[in-house]
């Protein structure tokens, strides 16, 4: 058997989805703080296999295929999984409501996949439409860690929001709101992006310094700002409709002009 170079990003691809099984399986045994640990781990093996088809040179349709349905199971079933026990453990017992709420992770997260994979030819590269299955897993998890303490549970605040930011969430990933990709390491893009690769860096250093303890509040911010640059933007497309002007005469903030 011949091994190509497809191998290296399909191997990351691979223990992406290894840590979702595993997330899975600390979880039916209520042990969160490992569960979430392991989606954190799916992501930078995530991020890799990307990396290194680029560097590779083998990037197919074989590839995105299989990364999404990697991210299927380790962003959306495995947190999902994880919200439910927790409601469970919560409540004492699994309401059919919860069911529902939970699985909303697994089920938006893969209609969100599948709309990706649809407009992968010819999307715009410098953004995501909706929030992308990743960042609202990491969200999650991140929450959970912050709040979730082991033979007490969740505390009683952060179990009343958990369903409410669930659904919010999962509906924001099949939204139409938009969200920055990260460019390509490049001297091209850390020209054109300067500001993309700083607030990278001072985010992963924040992370760091605080143990994980940024992590969730980072990602509220740069979920909050999608929505806060699209209802503006909203706002100032009606404002210009009203003046009679049309859509692509209206500057989109924060978007880099090239």
């Amino acid at each position: 058997m011949r091994i190509t170079r497809a191998v290296v990003p399909s191997l990351f691809t691979v223990l992406n989805m290894f840590c979702g099984f595993m997330a899975i399986i600390h979880a039916s045994r209520m042990e969160f703080t490992p569960a979430c640990w392991f989606i954190v781990l799916a992501a930078g093996f995530d991020s890799l296999d990307g990396v290194m088809a680029r560097i590779t040179k083998s990037a197919s349709q074989f590839g995105v295929e299989i990364d999404s349905l990697s991210d299927v199971i380790s962003f959306g079933a495995a947190p999902a999984f994880i919200v439910y026990q927790l409601m469970a453990q919560f409540w004492h017992e699994p309401h059919g409501i919860y069911i529902l709420i939970s699985s909303m992770l697994m089920i938006l997260g893969g209609l969100r996949l599948a709309r990706f994979n649809v407009q992968l030819v010819g999307f715009d590269k410098e953004y995501f439409t909706g929030l992308p299955i990743p960042a609202c897993a990491i969200t999650v998890v991140s929450f959970v860690l912050d709040f979730y303490r082991e033979g007490i549970g969740l505390e009683p605040s952060a179990a009343r929001v958990l369903p409410w930011m669930i659904v919010g969430l999962s509906l924001l990933m099949v939204s139409k709101v938009r969200y920055e990709t990260l460019p390509r390491p490049s001297r091209k893009a850390l020209r054109k992006y300067p500001w993309k690769y700083i607030l990278l860096l001072a985010a992963a250093a924040a992370a760091v310094m605080t143990a994980g303890g940024a992590i969730f509040p980072l990602f509220v911010l740069f979920i909050s700002f999608g929505v806060v640059r699209h209802v503006v933007t909203g706002l100032r497309r009606l404002a210009a409709r009203a003046h009679g002007k049309y859509d692509d005469e209206i500057i989109e903030p924060t978007r880099a002009e090239p």
